[in-house]
């Protein structure tokens, strides 16, 4: 079977074993169901995320012009200590910084390699915990805006890790830890007006992904220096595809890009 379309981060759903959904304009793919199976990938051209121009991508799926102007790529996006809806004051688009920025936004705690810390919106969860591939997750602030979670997050890297060794998580070399313990040891740091945030008795999320064989040696695939791939798919985990020979494809990192797949 072929498939075409732009690439978009996958859709997940959580259940015992994460589920995968690769979504083009006329297809839903299930991914879990291509384990085992050999899948070839093209590359065809771009397609921006914002404008739909065949423009070469230049971050997160938008071209150049298009990640510097369009708001939904505003540095808040990355740094959310330096959201500015709350005071009113606009990056790019008030209105839309004011609609994403001002909802409830989660501070957690996450496994995928070592500890690390992150923020998202309340709505993201448990799916920036999968995106991730954290195989546990505990939330332990809910601020009512991004800028609070944003200066929760800055205080506790300090003491944490804010990055997921992504080559570590996909070898499934995962350290021991407690993030119950985590959490109140780290409780301490945290600004005063984000105190009264504090989530108690949350639950640690644990998270299975469907992978068969993880990569000894990472050897990442870029679509557009090696235009044609072809390789058994064998896992998949955070927003990667993990194939027999140790490659490695990450979908999220790829959106924007018109491909071609083939499952045979």
């Amino acid at each position: 079977m072929q498939y075409k379309g732009v690439l978009q981060k996958m859709q997940t759903d959580l259940q015992d074993t994460i589920q995968y959904y690769m979504v083009f304009d006329n297809d839903v793919l299930n991914v879990n169901q291509l384990l085992g199976k050999n899948i070839s990938i093209s590359f065809e051209k771009y397609q921006c995320m914002s404008c739909a121009k065949n423009k070469e991508i230049y971050r997160q799926g938008f071209c150049k012009s298009c990640f510097f102007d369009a708001p939904q790529a505003g540095e808040w996006i990355m740094h959310p200590e330096k959201s500015t809806a709350h005071l009113g004051i606009a990056d790019r688009d008030l209105e839309y910084e004011q609609r994403v920025q001002l909802t409830p936004h989660i501070v957690y705690l996450a496994l995928s390699s070592t500890v690390k810390v992150g923020v998202t919106r309340k709505t993201q969860v448990p799916t920036r915990w999968i995106d991730q591939g954290a195989v546990q997750a505990l939330s332990i602030v809910e601020a009512p805006n991004r800028y609070l979670a944003g200066i929760a997050e800055v205080a506790l890297k300090n003491h944490v890790a804010d990055k997921t060794n992504w080559r570590a998580m996909l070898k499934n070399e995962i350290a021991e830890a407690d993030l119950i313990q985590v959490k109140n040891d780290l409780k301490q740091f945290l600004p005063a007006e984000v105190q009264q945030y504090v989530l108690e008795d949350e639950p640690v999320l644990n998270l299975n992904f469907p992978v068969e064989q993880y990569p000894v040696k990472v050897k990442s695939l870029n679509l557009t220096k090696t235009p044609e791939f072809s390789g058994v798919l064998k896992g998949i985990k955070g927003q990667y595809l993990i194939f027999e020979d140790n490659t490695v494809f990450n979908v999220r990192n790829n959106e924007g890009l018109v491909v071609s797949l083939e499952v045979n």
